[in-house]
């Protein structure tokens, strides 16, 4: 046991390499997922949409468990919840490691999205323990380090799946989260004694159950049938907790998220253009991973290796950097407001051009590198949108609902993706026509352009908020780590932006 004054001498200099080791590994663990989403269903002999519930469990569990982490993270027990986290994600990599059945590494997977959420609480214990130009320098460190992370996980794990099998490459993110949760235990300094708000246990309980309705609903519908009594009953049960859910936390003193906010146009704009992008994503990623190891036999298809999908999704996090490098001089030109048309116009474009065509290999490059481009400038302008239009006290609970829509977003996007590949599927076949990828993909173009629309048109003519020169530095910063993490299902909300301008 690690006692209090070893830990506390080795804390300046072992603590940000420790969190951002942390961040690497978590982003590792990010990209076990679409590259390998044909082999588990050849491996396992069921439909390519079932196998599609290895995205959509872990997706699901990191979006129920975003504001709860979210909520546990503004207390005195970070470092408890990181380690607690880590344990649950480890576990799950263990046992889809070891899985030899479809269910057991479904429910394994769905440990494994735990740790989704884990990226704000690293970069919480980094303003708690440093000092504000410091963990400043420290969370930008964070976000880049996530999201050069997935562009080389991608490759990485599915070279790994490639040379052995899947399985391998859940014992390599077994022995990546070990190498975390060790970090975690010997350099991060121990709590702090202090108070911790109410926990909403109800909101959570409601939330909870409202998303994981809706989510089986949608990627189950096709299958069940859509006026089917199963579907109907998930359906009214699931809006009827959400309903509830929304009349219960807007009379909370400590909600599990805080609601009031949407009120203000401009912060609608971001949480309605959030989910909606969200959504396209995992109807977008998922959809070309899988296309193109689609056997050439069938008529479609490239017939690609794990390897080709893995350096396939490598533009996507080149592009979502891009754009974070690009911000400054778009906020210049052009203003902030035509950040989300022109991202999701960019979206669209990539989602409706694999559509159409999709001949040659090249083509799905083209298309996934516009994609980040586009997620780069969407998810940068989301935040900013929010800072600007709540009072400094309230950005901490308005980007947590922020991030709550969004984790929902990708969920949905994942169970949708599931339901449309599983009407395009023959019963006893593997894979699904080729209709069912071009019809994916014609929603994910769909919804783009309505948040391209309806983020041109919700935020109306109101007048942003001045602010001061030291919250216009945070927000930049905030854009560009925002951008950076668009191509991951990776969580970043940030805490209230603290103004260190003079008085």
């Amino acid at each position: 046991m690690v006692d209090d004054i070893a830990v506390g001498e080795k804390t300046p200099r072992l603590l940000v390499p420790a969190l951002v080791t942390v961040a690497a590994m978590m982003s590792i663990i990010g990209s076990l997922g679409a590259p390998l989403v044909n082999t588990v269903a050849l491996d396992n002999h069921v439909p390519l949409s079932t196998a599609q519930w290895m995205l959509t469990g872990a997706l699901l569990t990191g979006a129920l468990a975003t504001p709860v982490m979210g909520r546990l993270g503004d207390g005195p027990h970070k470092r408890r919840i990181l380690i607690v986290a880590l344990t649950i994600v480890l576990a799950g990599s263990i046992m889809a490691a070891l899985s030899r059945d479809f269910t057991v590494l479904v429910l394994g997977r769905g440990l494994q999205g735990v740790g989704l959420g884990l990226l704000p609480v690293t970069m919480a214990i980094a303003r708690q323990h440093l000092d504000h130009r410091a963990s400043s320098r420290t969370i930008a460190s964070l976000s880049v380090t996530a999201a050069i992370g997935v562009g080389l996980g991608y490759p990485i794990t599915s070279g790994i799946a490639d040379i052995w099998n899947y399985h391998a490459a859940f014992w390599f993110g077994a022995l990546m989260m070990l190498f975390a949760l060790v970090a975690v235990v010997f350099f991060i300094p121990r709590d702090s004694p202090g108070q911790q708000a109410p926990f909403d246990v109800v909101g959570a309980v409601l939330l909870d159950g409202a998303v994981i309705g809706l989510s089986v609903v949608l990627a189950e519908g096709g299958t069940w049938g859509w006026s089917s009594a199963r579907s109907l009953v998930f359906f009214i049960v699931s809006v009827v907790l959400l309903v509830g859910w929304v009349f219960y936390e807007l009379r909370q003193e400590h909600p599990l998220v805080t609601l009031r906010q949407l009120r203000l146009r401009p912060v609608m704009t971001a949480d309605v253009s959030a989910f909606l992008i969200s959504w396209a994503m995992y109807l977008f990623i998922p959809v070309v991973v899988e296309f193109v190891q689609v056997p050439t036999s069938l008529g479609y298809g490239f017939g690609g290796s794990i390897v080709i999908s893995g350096i396939l999704l490598v533009p996507l996090s080149v592009g979502t950097f891009a754009a974070s490098r690009t911000l400054g001089w778009f906020q210049r030109t052009f203003g902030t407001r035509l950040m989300i048309p022109l991202g999701a116009t960019i979206f669209a474009v990539a989602s409706g051009f694999f559509a159409v065509t999709h001949q040659h290999l090249w083509q799905a490059f083209v298309s996934v590198g516009l994609a980040g481009i586009g997620a780069g400038f969407t998810y940068a302008a989301m935040p900013g949108f929010i800072v600007r239009a709540v009072p400094l006290s309230d950005t901490g609970s308005a980007t947590g609902f922020y991030q709550v829509v969004r984790s929902v977003g990708l969920s949905v996007g994942s169970a949708v993706a599931t339901s449309i590949l599983a009407r395009y599927t023959v019963k006893g076949d593997t894979f699904p026509s080729e209709g069912g990828f071009v019809a994916a993909l014609y929603t994910a173009c769909a919804l783009c352009l309505v948040v391209a629309i309806a983020s041109y048109v919700l935020p109306g003519h109101v007048a942003p908020e001045p602010v001061s020169d030291g919250v216009s530095r945070d927000i930049q910063g905030l854009m560009e780590e925002n951008a950076e993490l668009g191509a991951s299902s990776l969580m970043l909300a940030e805490e209230p932006v603290e103004d260190d301008s003079p008085s």
